[in-house]
């Protein structure tokens, strides 16, 4: 940022912020200090102000600070992601419940996706993704949501993906590729598309298989496409998102 727009106070804030979310652990005021480059003194003001406006929670025992649910709950203020949520919700829970597996939704957050919701497996076992995760654009859901997201995310990242998993999102209004991180685990990722036939989240199917596993990986696929179709349904016929 240029010196000529550079808000100091507003910088410490953030600057906090973004170490207490990242951080493993409430981190106590030195520790912050230490991990902003900055004195005890410096933060002192920004930490009381944080920690009054209900950004922070400090324990009052030890003294240490960790993130509160404020920035969730600003983010989930917005109307399409509450609208969202609400079609989302049902369908994920019966998706989860029926293939036994977990199920998590997307959405496309700068260069990057962001998971904004999941559901459980009800199995003993399984693979979850936390709410709130960022994941690379290129994972199958970030290409998913570009290649049927509209024309200037389209332009803007193309580029950066697989130039045929590209065309067989495109194609199939869905992505499936094993998971490049986890082993074992393969990325059933839908679209959720608004009423022009965008793509505004992606419905993604961590699907692991094993000798326990209810169903095989075409079921899954079937399945998800219909969850995927009623979010759909859901929010345009609420209007939640276009």
């Amino acid at each position: 940022m240029s010196a000529d727009y550079a808000v100091p106070a507003l910088d410490k804030a953030f600057d906090v912020l973004e170490l207490v979310a990242s951080s493993p652990h409430p981190l106590a005021q030195n520790e912050i200090a230490e991990g902003t480059g900055r004195t005890v003194g410096q933060l002192f003001r920004v930490l009381v102000a944080l920690e009054a406006r209900g950004w922070l929670v400090r324990d009052e025992d030890s003294g240490r600070y960790t993130l509160s649910m404020a920035a969730f709950d600003l983010a989930h203020r917005q109307p399409a992601m509450r609208g969202l949520l609400v079609a989302a919700t049902p369908a994920m829970r019966e998706l989860a419940d029926r293939l036994r597996q977990s199920c998590n939704l997307s959405v496309l957050d700068m260069a990057a996706v962001r998971v904004v919701a999941q559901a459980e497996s009800p199995a003993d076992f399984g693979y979850r993704v936390r709410v709130g995760a960022l994941f690379p654009l290129e994972s199958a859901t970030g290409t998913v949501l570009v290649a049927l997201g509209d024309a200037d995310v389209r332009a803007q990242y193309d580029a950066r993906l697989d130039p045929g998993e590209v065309a067989a999102a495109t194609r199939d209004g869905m992505l499936r590729r094993a998971d490049p991180v986890q082993p074992g685990i393969t990325d059933v990722a839908v679209a959720v598309r608004d009423r022009l036939g965008v793509a505004r989240a992606v419905l993604t199917v961590p699907y692991v298989s094993t000798s326990l596993s209810a169903h095989g990986i075409d079921d899954v696929i079937e399945h998800a496409r219909v969850a995927a179709g009623r979010i759909s349904e859901r929010i345009i016929g609420v209007g939640a998102i276009g």
